[in-house]
Order: structure tokens, then C-alpha cells, then sequence
């Protein structure tokens, strides 16, 4: 599998100890959207690139990003789109079969939702933090192995038609969740292949580790 990891000028929410366990774990190319440069800077990790404006990372980061070869993209501050967006839109032409991000959440809640809005513009998606992952449910996804944990739905649509969750101690056949609707916050998968399915609509999906 393919994997990009892509950092966000938001908080780590975790312990550097996960996040360089994650890196290395499961390899993958580093991109940085702005002051993502300064998480890696605190992990000790260099990535691939750097684009935006570069107005929240400072010039002694950039240098020194720059004399290993890192490639910097920088872009006016006055633009149609965030840092984020503007990498996203790179790297999702990579065709990675999973691009994580980090660094998405925390910080200003107007670009923490921002950013979770990404996840419905862009395929294979999902942010991570040491606590949960975040991610879209397509119109059939299967769960595998993670019986015991805790997972939760957000409509991010009106509502969303359809809904058959399977695996979950909660299960749901052709339910109809509305925008507002808690009904489907903290389930339990049961079972080691957990199914969802909706007919309509859009789904975050959010499984606690």
C-alpha cells in the first residue's frame, strides 16, 4: 500500500513517541502544508516538500529543510485556498492508496472543521491522532479486526439515508440519521468485520483507538 503522510499547521495531539512509531512503522512519503514544518521540526523528521505561503514556519526551518534537499513551494498569501488544500490537491495526484494527515485537528476551531471538510473533497483520507482516526465512510465499507473498540457517525449532509451498521453492539437496519442525531455515537464493534452502508448522503466516521 501506498501511503503519503501529510502535516498540518494544527497540534500533534499525542506523544512524539506514537507519532515516530507510526513514521516508521508503516512507511510512507512526507509532505508539509506551512507550519506542518514545525511538527516534524519537534519530530526530528524531514519531509519530501513543503507548500504555502510560509508564513507560519520560520526561515531558519526552511533553511535547513532546504540544505537536505527539501523541496519548498512557496505560494502568495493571498490565494483561493488553504495550505492544506493546495497540498492535498499535489499529492492526491500521486494516486497514494492512503493519505494520512497530521497535525489537521487542534488550534483554531474554523480550520479544524475546514480541514475535516477536506476529507468529502478527497479520496482515501483520514486524520490521525494517538487517540482516534478520523475518516470517511464510503456508501460500503468493511472494519476489520478492531473488535472491542469505540466508533461513532456524523452526518456531515442533511441527513443520511439508508444506514445499516453490522458488527456493532448497536446495529442499525435502513435507519434514517438527521443532522443533530446522537444515535449513532459511541458504538461498539462486536464482531472482527464490521459493516456499514447508507444509500444517501455523507458520513464521518471516527473510531477510537
Amino acid at each position: 500500500m501506498r501511503r503519503a503522510y501529510v502535516f498540518f499547521n494544527g497540534e500533534l495531539l499525542g506523544s512524539k513517541e506514537f507519532y515516530l512509531t507510526l513514521l516508521e512503522g508503516e512507511e510512507g512519503d512526507i509532505y508539509c502544508a506551512d507550519g506542518g514544518a514545525n511538527l516534524l521540526e519537534k519530530l526530528g523528521v524531514f519531509p519530501r516538500e513543503i507548500w504555502g505561503d510560509l508564513d507560519s514556519v520560520s526561515e531558519e526551518i526552511l533553511q535547513k529543510y532546504e540544505e537536505v534537499g527539501v523541496g519548498i513551494k512557496r505560494f502568495p498569501k493571498e490565494k483561493d485556498f488553504t495550505d492544506g488544500e493546495l497540498v492535498l490537491q499535489y499529492v492526491t495526484e500521486k494516486e497514494y492508496d492512503k493519505i494520512v494527515i497530521i497535525g489537521g485537528l487542534g488550534g483554531r476551531k474554523d480550520h479544524e472543521l475546514t480541514n475535516l471538510n477536506l476529507i468529502f473533497k478527497f479520496k482515501n483520507l483520514s486524520f490521525i491522532t494517538e487517540q482516534e482516526e478520523i475518516f470517511e465512510i464510503e456508501k460500503d465499507k468493511v472494519i476489520l479486526f478492531q473488535k472491542g473498540k469505540t466508533i461513532s457517525f456524523v452526518p456531515f449532509s442533511e441527513k443520511v439515508e439508508g444506514l445499516t451498521l453490522k458488527g456493532v453492539k448497536y446495529p442499525l437496519d435502513k435507519y434514517t440519521l438527521h443532522r443533530g442525531d446522537s444515535i449513532c455515537m459511541s458504538n461498539i464493534i462486536e464482531e472482527d468485520r464490521c459493516e456499514i452502508s447508507f444509500e444517501k448522503g455523507k458520513l464521518l466516521g471516527i473510531l477510537v483507538k
